[in-house]
């Protein structure tokens, strides 16, 4: 099938400063977030990245988002280059990261329609949208309410529905289910599923197990900034549990993880 993102030959590095140096113990002047990563994500499948926290997959999924530009390499969205088109990206794509924060003195329904707004939706289209999306988060009762004074799974709520009001047929999730409560988990996962369902691509990263095994068609593994594993869950696991499958890799890769 043709691939909705293809990535390829993706290099990132940061400086960094004498502290950061003297932290980390090294004499090195950058550090290499991402070397030399490249997969393949097919029209309306799920695909996870899993790694630990520090792996690189935050910035891979900016750099797929084309808020940040890598060093090298390219990646294609749609048939856009996140390196000569990135606006053309921008317009095909949802994202959503905790990184990212919801002004927090505008309402929900405020923000929704500033989105909206940005992407150029009709005001009708934008309104059936709004109604749609926030009956399916219960964000209708907190329509109106500050994000400042909301809970931090009514924010995330608020935030999918924001990320998603233009109807992007690729949505990439950084760490969707992260920090939340089981209920709001829940939620959050079931509408990636619906999702699936409409025919959407989605890309996420994760470093929770039970969400690839609950959502994923196929995942790639980031270590250390590179990709040691990709596929199926059943080639990624063989006989093995995905929790031991991967501890086995992130031991062939830098050692005991004990």
């Amino acid at each position: 099938m043709e691939p909705a993102i293809r990535a390829q030959g993706l290099r990132k590095t940061y400086p960094l400063s004498a502290k950061q140096r003297k932290l980390e113990r090294t004499d090195q002047r950058h550090k290499t977030a991402v070397e030399n990563l490249s997969f393949e994500v097919v029209k309306g499948e799920i695909y996870g990245l899993l790694g630990p926290n520090g792996a690189g997959k935050t910035t891979t999924l900016r750099m797929l988002a084309a808020l940040i530009k890598p060093d090298s390499g390219d990646a294609w969205i749609n048939g856009a280059s996140i390196v000569s088109d990135p606006m053309g990206v921008r317009k095909t794509i949802g994202f959503l990261t905790s990184e990212l924060k919801l002004e927090e003195v505008f309402s929900a329904d405020y923000l929704f329609d500033f989105f909206s707004e940005l992407h150029h939706i009709e005001p009708a289209k934008r309104d059936a949208r709004k109604k749609s999306l926030f009956a399916r988060f219960g964000i209708e009762a907190f329509a109106q309410t500050k994000v400042a004074d909301l809970s931090t799974g009514m924010k995330q709520k608020v935030s999918l529905a924001v990320s998603v009001a233009h109807d992007p047929s690729v949505i990439i999730f950084d760490e969707p289910t992260n920090g939340l409560d089981v209920l709001t988990a829940k939620t959050v996962t079931d509408f990636l599923l619906e999702l699936k369902g409409e025919g959407k691509t989605i890309l996420l990263s994760t470093h929770i197990f039970s969400l690839v095994e609950k959502v994923c068609d196929r995942a790639g593994v980031i270590i250390g900034g590179r990709m040691v594993a990709n596929g199926t869950l059943d080639e990624l696991t063989g006989d093995r549990s995905l929790e031991d499958a991967f501890f086995d890799m992130y031991r062939m890769t830098v050692g005991d993880a004990s």
